[in-house]
């Protein structure tokens, strides 16, 4: 039977393992609970689907730290800011009331390449632009495709001259019967 660590009580963990808002502190709470309700590491394992020494883990990481150590911790990994910093994004949203330099409309790279060029960088990601467009809460704006009904009988015209002819041929008929391919 695993030794946990009194940081919290029986109910205290099965309290914290049901109101978990993220789904990897619930189920680390809910191993170290079932551990201190005392399931054996094995029984924990087969419950939660972790691996035994996962679960060994959990247990010595909580033991050590307490509930503090459970969790998603990446996200507290002491990684650096991101590039999109508060000041960058005001400037940016300044500089969005003005069409891009090629007079279309703004992208992920569009936004990317201005970026780049405001913070002395060879380049930018474009996934950068786009998640600096989406930090100013912009989305994607394309027109709603129109009903074909609501075109004139000119603007009709003038599409079916334009789109692509349809072959009257089958797939696959080369205009010879396949008995007399054998």
């Amino acid at each position: 039977m695993a030794r946990v660590t009194a940081h919290l009580s029986v109910s205290e963990l099965e309290q914290r393992y049901r109101a978990a808002k993220e789904a990897t502190a619930a189920r680390h709470f809910q191993a170290i609970w079932l551990l201190a309700k005392g399931h054996t590491i094995a029984e924990v394992s087969a419950t939660t689907s972790f691996g035994t020494r996962w679960v060994e883990l959990l247990l010595a990481r909580y033991n050590a730290a307490g509930p503090a150590a459970l969790g998603d911790r990446r996200r507290h990994n002491g990684r650096a800011a991101s590039i999109l910093k508060p000041e960058l994004l005001a400037r940016l949203r300044q500089r969005l009331q003005t069409p891009p330099p090629d007079g279309g409309l703004w992208s992920g790279p569009k936004v990317a390449a201005w970026l780049a060029g405001e913070l002395g960088l060879e380049r930018v990601a474009p996934q950068r632009g786009w998640e600096a467009l989406r930090a100013l809460d912009w989305t994607i704006q394309v027109p709603r495709p129109q009903h074909p009904e609501a075109a004139s009988a000119q603007e009709r015209e003038a599409f079916k001259k334009s789109s692509a002819k349809w072959s009257k041929k089958k797939p696959g008929d080369g205009g010879v019967s396949e008995a007399l391919c054998i």
